[in-house]
């Protein structure tokens, strides 16, 4: 089981299955909403997550497309797109041991900022990781 949760310990959440996918998200609206670079994500099914303790604040960040964060801290908790109604992502870093879920691939490089210089030898994909 992974378990995690914001930076101040307000939002604990735990995620049963094993993750389907762990990227490293590139696109302008991660970095946006974060603040960072780039995000690092991990892919389960909806059923399989779930908040044991507070609540988190939801923003829509596009049309199809809700984040999840902490009202008091402001840490970035999850990503849902109604185009992939199986499937939530959970920020990695967000773990209580990150080291569980390392990412795996680079996604949306295409919009990714050109003084990102990647070394780690994972692939790297233009925009969403082919299934």
């Amino acid at each position: 089981m992974l378990k995690g949760g914001c930076f101040c310990g307000a939002i604990r959440y735990e995620a049963d299955d094993t993750p389907t996918q762990a990227t490293a998200c590139h696109c302008s609206i991660c970095r946006r909403t974060s603040a960072a670079p780039f995000v690092a994500w991990f892919t389960v099914t909806p059923e399989a997550f779930r908040i044991v303790s507070g609540q988190p604040t939801r923003i829509s960040s596009s049309e199809h497309a809700t984040r999840t964060f902490c009202p008091a801290c402001g840490t970035p908790l999850s990503f849902q797109s109604a185009r992939y109604p199986d499937e939530i992502d959970v920020t990695i870093c967000s773990l209580d041991v990150p080291e569980q879920v390392p990412p795996r691939s680079h996604t949306w490089r295409a919009s990714g900022l050109g003084w990102v210089k990647l070394a780690d030898g994972i692939r790297a994909y233009p925009e969403k990781c082919p299934e």
